[in-house]
């Protein structure tokens, strides 16, 4: 008999969606973010008299994405709920993020009855089985009231191992509404204990430490994956001579003020071109793309350096680098057998490039002598973001939005020394996950200022979640830098046709937007700041009021972001095609410089 056994409450009829409240609480849901709908009442009320506290949003998207940035948070499964059809469909984006991402999510929705079947019945025209199954690791439409404990089990299991990610079960209104009966319940895994990770090949491992061993120049670079390894990942760094950057997507575990915490990778673009990149580089669970440069090798060299990856994906190893020595394992684990072998590593200390990398993280760049306000009146948006930065409590969790905005979020968020940074925007480049990953991160751990950094673009998004915010009393500061365009889309469309053109369409924002007071009609903190010297008293004030608040941070659209200008690829080489924010291509034709083409003049 399984130690899970169904709470019949007192006073009114058992339901299915007491049954899955219940499983869901035996399993170690704590905390589920949605919005309500009819469809999923019994659930709620379940999930309310069993101990589930309930986060309602104002946006279904919302919902998904906070249960993401809980789930990077805590290291748990985030749960979320939405209703059927229309809150379902909403939802899509936040499924899509998490599944692009690798988030653990169980998402819940409902559907009209089974009777009701191609009736074009209320909220019933798509499949929604159908419809999230590509962009879920597990997916299932729940037809019998007694199956449900055994279903979600499977589902909780599938969210949270191997290669993690969404899972979405349909509830049928009518199997919700059902009594079960209890002689008749199948339990399947849900006191199943937890399958143990996979740990490393010992031959494997001997091959890395002879390649590590040779390095005079190695890095370690990080990734989502890496979470909850604070310790190991440490001691593996410090045993192996090594600093250790990241990838945008997830800050390193090495402490903020450890020598060998070395920033976001896309620093070490600066050692590009020359003799100083790496010659040796970790991929630890990280993921090569757009987010590491790509195959551009201005990150992660193309040559003169062994490429090593451990990650649990074995499909990942070498998908579009070339790896030489690939491990799958989780990474803890990995952590603690390489550890086992130290008596046989021997990597030299290289304190030149330790140095290179720790002096790199802390330099404030050669933005300094462009001065703090800019020919426009407005404020440099480097000098800015950092005196923000410098201006936020230690150990905060930053959570970085938008284009350009959070391209110098990301730049500059080293001098806040947080415990947590991530860039909210992923691998599908989805604005507006902030809000969501914010509200998650908050839910997850109350303890810690959580910043919410945003352009004046991606703020618009979901900006009515402030008052989610302040219904819940979070300790959430929202920064807006706010430059009145879509500053990425202007500056990029300057580098391509400055001299061609002088339309710039669709990048206009309202500089009458007051995203100050629309803070305070939801019941935060809000205020706008267009002086340099007023930054740090602003924010170091609205970081301690306890209250969610709201900056208007404004801003000028220059200089480019080195990443923009990186992305658009810009050349004088009439021999290729520019593809902005993606590698240049070969035109089909060669143009030499008497303009003769494919041999004619």
């Amino acid at each position: 008999m399984p130690d899970f056994q169904p709470q019949i409450p007192s006073g009114r009829e058992f339901h299915g969606g007491d049954l899955l409240a219940q499983t869901l609480k035996h399993l170690g849901v704590e905390v589920a973010f949605g919005l309500h709908g009819g469809h999923l009442d019994a659930f709620l009320l379940g999930a309310d008299e069993i101990g589930i506290k309930l986060v309602d949003t104002r946006h279904e998207t919302v919902a998904i994405q906070a249960a993401e940035g809980y789930a990077k948070v805590s290291g748990k499964v985030g749960c979320c709920f939405v209703t059927a059809n229309s809150g379902f469909a909403n939802g899509l984006a936040g499924l899509a993020t998490a599944f692009a991402d690798r988030s653990p999510i169980f998402c819940i929705t409902s559907s009209p009855p089974l009777q009701d079947a191609e009736t074009n019945a209320l909220q019933g025209f798509h499949d929604q089985v159908v419809v999230a199954k590509p962009i879920t690791k597990f997916c299932h439409r729940v037809t019998n009231v007694e199956e449900i404990p055994r279903i979600v089990a499977y589902a909780f299991r599938s969210a949270n191992s191997g290669i993690k990610g969404p899972v979405l079960i349909d509830f049928p209104i009518d199997v919700l509404f059902t009594p079960p009966q209890v002689s008749r319940i199948s339990y399947g895994a849900v006191s199943v204990p937890p399958a143990y990770a996979a740990a490393p090949d010992p031959a494997a491992l001997d091959a890395l430490i002879k390649a590590w061993n040779k390095a005079k120049r190695p890095v370690i670079i990080t990734g989502t994956g890496a979470r909850g390894t604070d310790k190991e990942l440490t001691k593996l760094a410090e045993t192996t001579r090594t600093p250790v950057f990241y990838s945008n997507k997830f800050s390193s575990p090495i402490p903020p003020n450890h020598e060998l915490r070395g920033g976001a990778a896309t620093r070490l673009a600066a050692f590009a071109g020359g003799n100083s990149q790496p010659d040796f580089v970790l991929l630890f669970a990280a993921r090569t793309g757009f987010l590491l440069g790509d195959r551009s090798g201005a990150i992660i060299p193309n040559k003169n350096c062994t490429l090593a990856q451990v990650d649990l994906d074995g499909s990942e190893i070498g998908k579009s680098l070339p790896v030489e020595i690939g491990i799958v394992s989780d990474v803890g684990l990995f952590c603690d057998a390489l550890l086992e072998k130290k008596s046989n590593i021997s990597v030299a200390r290289n304190e030149d490039w330790i140095r290179d990398c720790k002096d790199h993280k802390g330099t404030l760049s050669a933005y300094v002598d462009q001065g703090k306000v800019m020919s426009d009146g407005q404020l440099h948006p480097y000098l800015a973001h950092d005196a923000v930065m410098r201006a936020l409590p230690k150990d905060s969790i930053v959570m970085i939005d938008g284009g350009e905005a959070g391209q110098w979020s990301g730049m500059t968020v080293e001098a806040a020394e947080p415990k947590v940074a991530m860039v909210a925007t992923g691998y599908l480049g989805h604005l507006g996950n902030g809000w969501g990953y914010s509200l998650g991160a908050a839910v997850a751990d109350p303890s810690r200022l959580v910043v919410n950094m945003h352009g004046d673009g991606s703020a618009g998004f979901h900006i009515q979640e402030l008052d989610t915010f302040a219904r819940f009393g979070l300790n959430i500061l929202t920064i807006i830098a706010n430059n009145y365009v879509w500053g990425m889309s202007v500056n990029g469309q300057d580098l391509l046709y400055e001299g061609k053109s002088k339309s710039r369409p669709a990048i206009q924002l309202s500089k009458q937007c007051k995203y100050e007071i629309v803070a305070q009609g939801f019941n935060c903190d809000g205020e706008i700041v267009t002086e340099y010297d007023k930054i740090k008293p602003t924010v170091a004030r609205m970081s301690k009021s306890g209250k969610p608040g709201l900056i208007n941070l404004i801003v000028s659209t220059k200089p480019t972001t080195p990443a923009t200008m990186s992305m658009v690829g810009m050349t004088d080489d009439k021999n290729v095609i520019v593809v902005p924010y993606y590698n240049n291509v070969p035109r089909p034709f060669y143009k030499d410089s008497t303009e003769k083409t494919n041999g004619h003049a």
